[in-house]
């Protein structure tokens, strides 16, 4: 049997694994969750993907999902206030 990994890299170099998939260029928290839009305010540390990449082992199915730090002056496009 196959397991399915799923490693998100923040742009500090630190990495951690997720319960789901991501999609190329969407927001998410610090913790890795989706983001749903509008977002509440501006003033939160919010990531994009931006890029993923996957690779094989013999026992694992590996995704890593690359992410940008969105600061809060382009989070107010996205923000409902």
């Amino acid at each position: 049997m196959i397991e399915r990994v799923h490693t998100i890299h923040y742009p500090e170099g630190d990495t951690r694994d997720v319960t789901r998939p991501l999609r190329h260029g969407v927001l998410v928290d610090i913790n890795g969750s989706e983001l749903a839009l509008p977002l509440p305010t501006a003033r939160m540390i919010a990531y994009r993907v931006w890029k993923i990449s996957s690779e094989q082992t013999r026992n694992q199915e590996i995704s890593h999902y690359w992410l940008e730090q969105v600061y809060p002056a382009e989070l107010q496009h996205y923000a409902a206030e």
